[in-house]
């Protein structure tokens, strides 16, 4: 196999034009996950390919499995998958926290049909909503032994009748086995145990081609139900060759891996990219970098697996720069973050404590994970990255009809992409002949709305303002949050930044703000205001008030979760509107389907209409419940 198209120089933002005179399809990408696996165990039958730790404490002990023996293992389950009527068009969910299992599982789902998986610690409102919009009769889940919580979620999704076959999973390493429920009218079994039969050596069905759907990813949950998003197996496999075409790591490389396998970034940037190249992946045990142990013994991990790279969101970062580096670590070359905004404080505090550098990368999962990457070598300051080879981005300007104009080079406006790992759209419904899939608006022309604000210089860097979303509308004056947290996040105390609206009775909305600081600091709220007030750019910015938090809030893959502090921000606000009012015993703000909601408990027979008075002039869904 002549792999010299494959792999071109990728060093500096200088290589990109010359990548791109070659075309993409010319460069012998694999046409599915599927090929792409099976090339890696034609090149590197005995290279081994994932090192799954059972958890944090026995980084010593992991179980390895090579690139031969990691696609017997996904043969054995796509066959499982296939006898049990998984089809192209079929959708299998996948339920459970890392484990070597979870990572055959969705492999082999990507084989048979198409891999969905959930986040075990969405509401069961919304794990039961997405189960029945990727149709998937056949669900892989977490066991007992291995996260109870998923257990019972799984258990009580199959007694409801809605799946035929539930296959459970085990820890890494275990072979142990509780007996499990039985229900009528569904399978339930051990999937390594019903798996072990299968053939081995071949995959019995017909395989994926790349226009096939390859996953169905939720998009994260913030406002309301998440939405599914198709992804191709075309989509994955050239984001995942994208992540793979560089040359700081080569094939010897090992990279360390702890995001959860239900989010795009664990799965192409450190299964599918690494595969492309031979690359060994170490995984974190099932908690990944929410176990404590992880940071204890971080860097004993890095000397002993010499890991070389590494991807995390910011708030890892922060928590790693105060951890003491007690081992070698020279192996560590390059250490990716992406998500949310990379606060300056984090990066100085990281990059001084281990001298390795901190590279920004961005993407969304409607454009399947990554779109920009940055260069130890080349470091353009503000920026996220340049656009990855073979995606366009650009910035333009929305108008009140949904027209479109581009906007010239340094120019903010909502980000747009284009390219060949833009998403097939999302599920909007199933009929016999597949999947029902809509842009629900992101799509136009080949051109995904990211919703992002920013600019877009004339090398191709992309520099993030903010998210269109979470605009501040002062009295009809568009405020850019991040024109906020920018003035903030120049504080020399201040490691974490967020402003959001908060209900105003004259203007509508005014902007308010949330910061972390570094520990032991004497910072005050009231120091912090005065800070940003005076330089903030415009009068019409000032926040109303600077809170300071332990943590800001994030979802489960570590994006910012700001409809958590516009709960909070409102909550406040009518609480001083009602600090006169009596028999109001306790105010509670909560997201709702994407909305923030006040709830005002008073006390039996009290008298609603002073509540009502107070609470009418804001801009405040809000709701009366009586506590005794």
């Amino acid at each position: 196999m002549n792999d010299a198209p494959l792999w071109p120089s990728y060093d500096s933002p200088d290589d990109l034009n010359g990548i791109e005179a070659t075309p993409l399809a010319d460069r012998g990408l694999p046409q599915s996950t599927y090929h792409l696996l099976a090339r890696a165990a034609e090149l590197w039958p005995q290279r081994p390919a994932v090192l799954c730790l059972p958890d944090a404490r026995q980084w010593d002990e992991p179980m390895v499995r090579n690139h031969a023996d990691l696609l017997t293992e996904v043969h054995r389950t796509a066959n499982l998958l296939y006898k049990n009527n998984v089809r192209r068009d079929d959708a299998v969910a996948l339920l459970s926290p890392n484990c070597a299992e979870l990572i055959v599982a969705t492999l082999a789902a990507q084989v048979a049909g198409i891999a969905a998986p959930i986040n075990a610690g969405l509401s069961h409102s919304h794990i039961r909503e997405l189960l029945r919009r990727s149709s998937a009769r056949i669900l892989v889940a977490a066991g007992p032994e291995l996260d109870p919580l998923a257990w019972a979620v799984a258990r009580e999704i199959a007694a409801s009748g809605a799946i035929e076959a539930l296959f459970v999973l085990r820890p890494t390493g275990k072979s142990t086995t509780t007996e499990l429920l039985r229900i009528d009218g569904v399978q339930v079994v051990y999937l390594a145990d019903a798996a072990s039969e299968c053939e081995e050596t071949r995959f019995i069905g017909s395989a994926p081609s790349r226009d096939d759907l390859a996953a169905l990813f939720h998009t994260g949950g913030t406002t309301g139900a998440p939405k599914l998003a198709a992804h191709t197996h075309a989509n994955e496999v050239a984001n995942a060759w994208m992540i793979a075409a560089n040359s700081v790591l080569d094939e010897d490389s090992r990279l360390f891996a702890a995001l959860p396998l239900f989010h795009v970034n664990a799965l192409v940037v450190t299964v599918l990219a690494p595969l492309l190249r031979g690359q060994a992946v170490v995984w974190a045990g099932p908690l990944g970098y929410r176990d404590p142990a992880v940071y204890s013994s971080f860097w004993k991990i890095v000397e002993h697996h010499r890991i070389a790279a590494m991807s995390a969101v910011p708030t890892v970062y922060a928590v790693l720069s105060h951890c003491p580096v007690d081992a070698d670590i020279s192996s560590l070359r390059v250490c990716l973050v992406g998500a949310s905004m990379l606060p300056a404080a984090v990066r100085t505090g990281f990059e001084s404590h281990t001298g390795v550098p901190l590279l920004e990368g961005y993407g969304l999962t409607e454009a399947t994970c990554a779109s920009a990457r940055s260069f130890s070598a080349a470091t353009r300051p503000g920026a996220v990255g340049q656009r990855m080879a073979y995606q366009q981005i650009k910035a333009v300007s929305i108008d009140e009809r949904g027209h479109w104009t581009d906007l010239p080079d340094g120019q903010v406006g909502t980000l747009a992409i284009s390219g060949p790992t833009v998403f097939a759209g999302y599920v909007v419904g199933r009929d016999a002949s597949g999947y029902q899939l809509d842009g629900l608006g992101t799509l136009v022309d080949g051109w995904l709305d990211t919703g992002d604000l920013g600019r877009v210089d004339a090398d191709g860097f992309v520099y993030l303002t903010g998210r269109a979303k979470d605009l501040i509308i002062r009295g009809g004056h568009n405020i850019d949050p991040a024109m906020i947290e920018d003035v903030l996040l120049q504080h020399s105390s201040v490691t974490g930044a967020a402003a959001v609206a908060a209900p105003d009775t004259h203007s509508g909305e005014v902007p308010v703000a949330y910061v972390t600081l570094t520990p032991g600091v004497a910072t005050t709220e009231k120091e912090l205001l005065a800070w940003t007030t005076e330089r903030v750019a415009e009068a019409a910015a000032a926040p109303r008030s600077v809170t300071v938090v332990d943590a800001l809030p994030v979802t489960d893959v570590g994006k910012p979760y700001k409809l958590a502090l516009r709960a909070d921000a409102a909550r406040r606000v009518a609480a001083r509107a009602l600090i006169e009012v009596d028999d109001v015993e306790h105010i509670e703000g909560t997201v709702e389907d994407g909305a923030v909601v006040i709830t005002v408990s008073v006390g039996v027979g009290s008298d609603e209409s002073a509540v009502r008075s107070a609470l009418d002039a804001y801009p405040i869904i809000w709701r009366i419940t009586e506590r005794v």
